[in-house]
């Protein structure tokens, strides 16, 4: 057999290959929802491993994120208005 002939019975054979992975047949479903059904219950038991926040410590953490960000507007509004005055006298 030619090496061309090989190639061609191989892309023929990818082509048929790809055809019926297209087609969903039954047993495919289930496969799926089986499949779907599974990642569900492992995420369920992973989640339930998981050490959760208490109320205080969550709403600690968010005050001390709104501080953060409200310094931080502070600061880059204060350099902001100190750049654009020193921009402003550099052009007049």
């Amino acid at each position: 057999m030619s090496k061309d002939n090989a190639e061609v019975k191989t892309a023929s054979q990818a082509k048929s290959s790809e055809a019926q992975k297209t087609k969903p047949s039954k047993s495919g479903l289930l496969e799926r929802f089986s499949a779907l059904k599974s990642y569900f219950l492992l995420s369920r038991t992973e989640l339930r491993k998981v050490s959760w926040p208490t109320l205080k410590e969550t709403r600690t953490t968010g005050l001390v994120v709104l501080g953060f960000v409200t310094v931080m507007a502070l600061l880059l509004g204060l350099v902001d208005f100190l750049l654009s005055g020193a921009i402003r006298m550099i052009l007049s």
